[in-house]
């Protein structure tokens, strides 16, 4: 599968590169971007009007149920190939300092970053790119062996935002400004702002902000004063009790979870940590719909899957009786429930 040979606009080719990614095609993938690349389609619109938005149908394809892992896995490698071939091909020299680009310690979603530090290897900066799951030590540790102009960390899951404000906080210890970006922050940038960070809901943004040193580092302080309450800090030290009580209790009110295969029985603990986990990251910074979302969210996956919303309130409920001594984290379930049962009626 080829791009039509009239194709001059990411627009008019996109059809045709999801098709590659769908039908696991690798070469022709390479041969879409390339050719719009010969027509004289600028990279960075290559990148970010191709392959970013195609990646993220593959997401919902996979959220919709309409993809398996392996197929969803299999479009990410190619598309992670075609930006290594659109990085080859337009091979850029840099003229600026060096910015590092990381993903978050236990974020594994490395490609969208990757498309970040591309577009800032374009601009004309030297881009290390360290890839997913970096921990924060040794993020620090590379900055002290490398003089770096600014740091771009990038989040795509809102749970591992008491991970993000470490890292952060690390980075600025070093004296290196920090951006970042991605649906973890939130998609107006909400939760950077509580984490007192600059934010950047795109690439170009992002590297206008690396751009203006001044405005990475005028920044309002963190607001989590609320952290006073040790509630999040109790939960984060619970949560392997939490997690073994909530599928004690469904193993007693579902018969059916007593004969789960060993693969469901890891699915299970899976959406049971992460209700867990985004629950303490609702709490850290203070937002019920952190929380809420996500609820809608799994209800929409498992739904596609066949899973009724009866299974997720269970937990829920369970949840909000072992911390009734927790008023926020009470109240926070309690919309979650609320939430839930408006995603499950609809």
């Amino acid at each position: 599968m080829t791009a039509p040979a009239t194709a001059t606009d990411p627009v008019d080719a996109y059809p045709s590169y999801l098709g590659c990614l769908a039908d696991a095609d690798e070469y022709a993938a390479i041969d879409v971007a390339l050719g719009l690349l010969d027509a004289g389609v600028p990279a960075e619109r290559v990148l970010l009007d191709l392959v970013a938005p195609a990646q993220a149908e593959v997401g919902e394809r996979w959220a919709r149920n309409e993809w398996s892992v392996a197929q969803e896995h299999a479009a990410t490698h190619i598309s992670e190939q075609v930006v290594a071939a659109v990085s080859l091909h337009a091979n850029p020299r840099p003229t600026g300092g060096r910015v590092v680009v990381a993903c978050m310690d236990g974020e594994w979603h490395a490609l969208p970053p990757r498309l970040v530090a591309e577009v800032l290897r374009l601009r004309g900066w030297q881009v290390t790119f360290l890839g997913a799951s970096v921990p924060a030590a040794h993020l620090v540790s590379y900055l002290h062996r490398h003089d770096a102009h600014a740091v771009a960390l990038a989040c795509a899951l809102p749970m591992r935002l008491p991970h993000a404000h470490r890292m952060i906080e690390a980075c600025r210890r070093s004296d290196v400004p920090v951006v970042v970006g991605g649906r973890g922050f939130g998609v107006d940038g909400r939760w950077a702002r509580r984490l007192g960070v600059a934010w950047a809901p795109d690439a170009p943004t992002a590297a206008g902000l690396v751009a203006d040193e001044r405005a990475l580092r005028r920044v309002p302080p963190a607001q989590l004063s609320h952290l006073a309450d040790d509630e999040y800090a109790s939960l984060a030290r619970r949560r392997g009790e939490l997690i073994d009580s909530a599928l004690a209790d469904l193993r007693e009110r579902v018969p059916a979870v007593r004969a789960y295969t060993a693969a469901q029985l890891d699915s299970t603990v899976s959406d049971l940590s992460h209700v867990v986990d985004f629950l303490a990251a609702a709490l850290f910074v203070d937002d019920a719909s952190l929380f809420t979302e996500f609820v809608q969210w799994l209800t929409g996956v498992l739904a596609s899957r066949r899973v009724p919303a009866a299974v997720v309130d269970l937990p829920l409920a369970h949840y909000a009786a072992a911390l009734r001594d927790f008023p926020r984290a009470v109240r926070t379930l309690t919309l979650g429930r609320a939430a839930l049962t408006a995603a499950a009626g609809r």
